[in-house]
């Protein structure tokens, strides 16, 4: 291993900026500090002796979970996972704070693999991962950590994909768990963070009306549901592409029009990748949309709009707002692609709301607790443990407020039976 650097990030000078940012999303994740507090009793460390890599977005609402974990005794090495989502700030105060972070805003693709290499190494025992680039490093060029990894987590439907591809070709020698797959997660952050998350990046960029616009949702997924939905509040008509056909059925019986892509591409005004997949909107869609349309993308990686078809098709290509880059064809038609096409809710905002967040990030918290506790899990992608998914489900609540309906000792006897 190369000797190790202690943090490489944009200015130091920007830390003050990064703790008031990180303050304000403290006073709004109860769960994270309700899990803290009970792990932290009696100045318990439960985390002390580990080294957890971190890839993830690095911005206000992460920086909470990372300082949690290093004030339970951990050892944090954070890559942010996304060069735009990237805040400078709080690289900063996570550095001032003792988070061994590598990672700044505007990352060229070189830059980013440099940084997951300064992350590993550190020589992690767990990983926690946004879209499956650190374990996939961790087997293409640092196999030899592979023994000292006692597993880790994968927060995105992305990530899950592609951990699942490694599994079926045995290549997963450490366990993972399947963090984007809990209730807790896929049920709010999916659903709700993703809605209003993308519309904020979609809102706070665009400056334009929704009311009255075509809005084409490509994916039907727990993401694309949100999205469509607090579209159709915005009052816009929507439109839902999928390749699945009960989820394309689901989508017509939610009162949306279902149709492909390509007849979409004439009459959208939004187009909104949610798919995880490739060249989702290519040329033959670019060649049928209206001027003026807005294009963006909520998928992890920036391949669902296909950017080189756009640089091929322009006659010019020009930045016409902050995160808008202009492709203007050779008859004047414009087309807008918001973020370069990459995931719009953290480049062109501030990611999922801080709530949602908060439950997020405390499923991953207590899958690092389990891990580093001496859970005997097998190798290879697995389902997060109910009980630890019920915690996160039970700890909201009673920061809620809400009080629970109890069964009786007569009802449970009458579930737990088969005769009437």
């Amino acid at each position: 291993m190369a000797e190790k650097e202690n943090y490489k990030v944009a200015d130091m000078a920007f830390a003050l900026e990064g703790w008031a940012r990180i303050d304000w999303a403290w006073q709004y994740m109860p769960v994270l500090r309700l899990i803290k507090e009970h792990e932290s009793v009696k100045g318990r460390h439960p985390l002390k002796g580990h080294t957890i890599a971190c890839c993830l977005h690095l911005e206000a609402k992460t920086a909470c979970l990372l300082k949690v974990l290093h004030d339970l005794g951990a050892t944090i090495v954070a890559s942010g996972s996304n060069p735009l989502s990237t805040q400078d700030a709080i690289c900063s105060a996570l550095a001032e704070y003792g988070v061994h972070v590598f990672s700044w805003h505007g990352m060229d693709a070189l830059e980013y693999e440099e940084n997951l290499r300064r992350m590993l190494e550190w020589e992690p025992d767990i990983i926690i991962d946004d879209g499956g680039d650190t374990v996939s490093m961790v087997l293409e060029k640092y196999q030899d950590l592979i023994p000292k990894i006692l597993g880790g987590c994968e927060e995105t439907t992305t990530g899950i994909k592609r951990l699942k591809a490694m599994d079926a070709e045995g290549l997963l020698k450490f366990p993972m768990l399947a963090v984007n797959d809990a209730l807790s997660k896929y049920l709010f952050d999916n659903r709700y963070g993703t809605g209003q998350s993308v519309w904020d990046g979609i809102l706070r960029t665009s400056n334009c009306v929704v009311a009255g616009k075509t809005v084409v949702v490509v994916g039907y997924g727990w993401c694309g549901k949100g999205v469509a939905r607090r579209a159709e509040g915005l009052g816009a008509k929507v439109v839902v592409s999928e390749i699945n056909a009960h989820r394309a059925l689901e989508a017509h019986m939610d009162g949306y029009r279902v149709m492909d892509v390509m007849q979409a591409s004439e009459i959208g005004d939004i187009f909104i990748t949610v798919t995880g997949n490739t060249k989702v909107i290519r040329r033959d869609h670019f060649e049928k949309m209206k001027n003026g349309t807005l294009i963006a993308n909520a998928g992890h990686f920036d391949v669902e709009v296909y950017i080189p078809d756009l640089d091929d098709m322009a006659a010019r290509v020009y930045n016409s707002r902050e995160n808008i880059r202009t492709y203007e064809m050779p008859n004047g038609r414009r087309l807008h692609l918001l973020g370069e096409g990459r995931l719009v809710n953290l480049a062109a905002g501030d990611g999922h709301p801080i709530e949602i967040m908060d439950m997020s990030f405390s499923i991953q918290l207590l899958c690092a607790l389990h891990i580093a506790g001496g859970a005997e899990l097998k190798k290879g992608l697995q389902p997060v443990p109910a009980f630890l998914d019920d915690i996160v489900a039970k700890y909201k609540v009673e920061s809620l407020g809400i009080k629970l309906e109890q069964l009786t000792p007569e009802q449970e006897k009458y579930l737990q039976g088969w005769r009437e």
